[in-house]
């Protein structure tokens, strides 16, 4: 049977494996909200890329969207070829 001392340890050692998880969490979302943050920050170059209406054929602005899409998540190590 545990004494008190060893659950104690047992106890502060959960408590600090918690801890760095939690802190390893935060670091990512940290990186998500950044990588987010850069993504927003492209749309008006998104914006500028498309155009205004009869200026290229729809098909042409949809191309050139897919290309900035794409871009984007090969830049967050998302690999578009590899999604249904």
């Amino acid at each position: 049977m545990a004494t008190n001392d060893e659950r104690l340890r047992d106890l502060e050692a959960e408590a600090f494996r918690t801890g760095r998880t939690l802190a390893e969490h935060g670091e990512q979302l940290q990186r998500i909200g950044e990588q987010q943050a850069t993504a927003f920050g492209n749309i008006d170059s998104l914006a500028n890329a498309i155009g205004t209406p009869g200026d290229r054929t729809i098909t042409q602005r949809l191309d050139t969207i897919e290309r900035v899409l794409f871009a984007l998540a090969r830049a967050q190590g998302v690999n578009p070829d590899d999604l249904d």
